[in-house]
């Protein structure tokens, strides 16, 4: 058995982020079923991948076997230029990107890296550099990254406290006539695969996720999305669950909708992080936007010049 006990400076970390860090080379998927069957122990007892960490607590951990990532595995260089391209806005405390669609935001069952390891590749004197919060591999957008562990707790207070302001635009199938809240817990479905892997159940976590229709087309809705929780998948489970489902959506989503929109452009979800907003302590309001890119705005241009062309409005 290892024992580790907590550091002041992770004070705040989600368990499952620290074990990722700590297990370096371990899958993520291991990590996360040691965590399932009780293996890892805080203070002696049980505990969530989402528990966040106390100074002092002493963590136990099963003898295990790492192995290293290959080093073939390593992002290229283009996608590190991709990556440095796509920052929008950086200072000593942080830096937030505009996440490429395709791209996970880290490595893991079975992807040898993602974001945050391609921006640790770029800059490798630059440390901690940890994710802040996460977005689908699909979902394209606003993703903040910490450069110093305070900035990181600061961060997660200010979420766990809903003042994290997290805006979204998707393209929803259907006519939405006016706002809609769906307010609905959610479970999480291990072993799903490709299947559907969140669902709507009583027995889930409580999610909360406000849509407001921006532009309706004939069978579409573009809608600005205000995210109160960050359950996995919640805005493509909830908007599926109330009948709406998000364009492009291959696990939640409207197969026949998905096709007609593919032969107009359309080859990925259509969700994107527009836009953050958060005050850190002490700081005047930051404001990030990221604009849509160029798929999806044609895909947008396309319904505007063809209001008509197919039908099923709602």
């Amino acid at each position: 058995m290892r024992h580790i006990q907590v550091a002041s400076e992770y004070e705040g970390q989600r368990l499952d982020n620290f074990l990722l860090r700590e297990l370096k080379g371990l899958p993520r998927t291991r990590v996360y079923r040691l965590l399932r069957q009780g293996q890892v122990r805080v203070n002696g007892g049980r505990v969530r991948p989402e528990y966040r960490l106390r100074r002092g607590d002493r963590l136990r951990l099963p003898p295990m076997r790492l192995q290293e990532r290959e080093l073939g595995g390593a992002p290229s260089a283009r996608i590190l230029q991709r990556i440095e391209q796509a920052i929008l806005y950086e200072n000593e405390q942080l830096l937030i990107l505009d996440k490429p669609s395709g791209l996970a935001v880290h490595g893991g069952s079975g992807l040898a890296y993602g974001v945050i390891e391609a921006i640790r590749a770029r800059r490798p004197g630059t440390l901690p550099l940890d994710l802040a919060h996460r977005l689908d591999r699909d979902t394209s957008g606003c993703l903040i990254i910490a450069k110093r562990r305070e900035t990181l707790r600061q961060i997660h207070a200010l979420m766990r406290s809903n003042r994290v302001e997290k805006r979204y635009l998707a393209l929803l199938r259907g006519k939405l006539a006016s706002a809609m809240r769906v307010e609905a817990p959610l479970e999480r479905r291990p072993g799903q695969g490709l299947l559907q892997p969140v669902q709507v159940s009583i027995g889930g976590r409580q999610a909360l996720t406000v849509f407001h229709p921006i532009e309706r087309h004939r069978g579409w809705t573009l809608v600005d999305v205000m995210l109160h929780t960050g359950r996995m998948h919640q805005i493509r489970v909830h908007a599926a669950y109330s009948g709406y489902p998000v364009a492009g959506d291959a696990r939640y989503g409207d197969p026949q909708a998905n096709r007609t929109l593919r032969r107009f452009g359309l080859r990925r979800l259509f969700l994107h992080a527009s836009r953050v907003a958060f005050a850190l302590p002490g700081q005047d309001k930051l404001v990030v936007q990221a604009a849509l890119s160029e798929e999806l705005a044609a895909v947008l241009q396309y319904l505007r010049e063809n209001a008509s062309a197919e039908g099923g409005a709602r």
